[in-house]
């Protein structure tokens, strides 16, 4: 299981909490208060050695939005290597790119509630 987060964890989570991207807002403003299938969802949430875009503690559910450069090689590498990780410790890994978020939210949130219902099932 990972460790607890560090103070430097916690307060760069903070940072980026309040230094989110534009992206990060739009669905941020979907997720929060449990809109989704009643789901309670945390943002830049510490999981030492990373730090997920949003969470969802009950499911275990991270949503990772990526912007263009998750694209290059090295962060390509870097995601995977993340993405592993992660699922070791049971946590299930969802990306979506900006783009994505941008143009076809809807689309995004419906997949998210798909897959919401199936780790619940």
């Amino acid at each position: 299981m990972p460790t607890r987060p560090t103070l430097n964890q916690r307060q760069f989570a903070r940072h980026l909490r309040t230094h989110q991207t534009d992206c990060e807002l739009l669905l941020w403003q979907k997720l929060r208060s449990r809109q989704i299938a009643n789901l309670k969802f945390r943002r830049q949430f510490p999981c030492p050695p990373y730090i997920l875009d949003f969470y969802c503690v009950e499911l275990k559910l991270a949503i990772e939005l990526d912007g263009g450069q998750h694209y290059e090689t090295a962060a390509k590498i870097h995601d995977q290597r993340r993405t592993l990780y992660l699922q070791q410790q049971g946590i299930e890994i969802v990306r979506f790119s900006n783009l994505e978020v941008i143009e076809r939210m809807s689309e995004v949130l419906e997949q998210i509630i798909r897959i919401a219902v199936n780790r619940t099932s």
